[in-house]
């Protein structure tokens, strides 16, 4: 594990136990949670790596809102990072969940047979397609945020979903646990496009 202080903006790690304990208490107002808001969604790259005081508030928090969907529910509803975030986690939670599945990894193969690097994932994907061709996506998206670059992880993003897009429905011809993949994707893509800025 990296050191969590080296190469990481100094802001990373700033802490506001005042504002969790108000959120825990029920007496945090609006312009209140739009802050705590923003500086979850900058601890939440780091969630392996804060310091312990720091990660209790952050499971505070989380356990306040009712768990880890509530949570990303709750960072989307405050607009920039926070619902950026939101978004890119549940794509994360994706990629990562699919990563494994054997319709996915066997239809993955079969069209990196002939395009290696599809839709700009050069220096993303290993050459090898494995188990964890998805996930290590999904890393690389997280590491991206945790870089301070979040509309590079949200154009990542992007293209590991319309990666995945094109295999759905192979994929769920080799594994039914794959049915339905391909609605996912457009499900993901539609919500992450309108706050990933276009690339020039």
């Amino acid at each position: 594990m990296s050191d969590p202080t080296s190469g990481q903006p100094s802001s990373a790690f700033r802490h506001e136990p005042g504002l969790v304990a108000a959120l825990v208490e029920g007496r945090l107002d609006e312009s209140g949670q739009a802050e705590l808001a923003e500086l979850v969604a900058r601890l939440l790259p780091f969630h392996h790596q804060l310091p312990n005081a720091v990660a209790g508030d952050l499971v505070r928090v989380t356990k306040t809102l009712g768990g880890e969907e509530r949570l990303l529910c709750w960072l989307d509803g405050y607009p920039g990072r926070p619902r950026l975030i939101a978004r890119l986690y549940r794509v994360i939670a994706f990629l990562d969940r699919y990563s494994a599945n054997p319709g996915v990894v066997r239809a993955l193969a079969q069209l990196r047979a002939h395009d290696p690097y599809p839709y700009g994932l050069a220096g993303y994907l290993v050459p090898d397609t494995t188990t964890y061709t998805l996930a290590g996506l999904s890393q690389e998206i997280e590491s991206l945020v945790a870089d301070d670059r979040p509309d590079e992880a949200g154009y990542l993003a992007l293209q590991a979903l319309r990666m995945v897009g094109e295999i759905a429905q192979r994929a769920a011809q080799l594994d039914r646990s794959a049915d339905g993949l391909d609605a996912v994707v457009e499900a993901l893509e539609q919500e992450l496009r309108p706050v990933v800025p276009l690339q020039g």
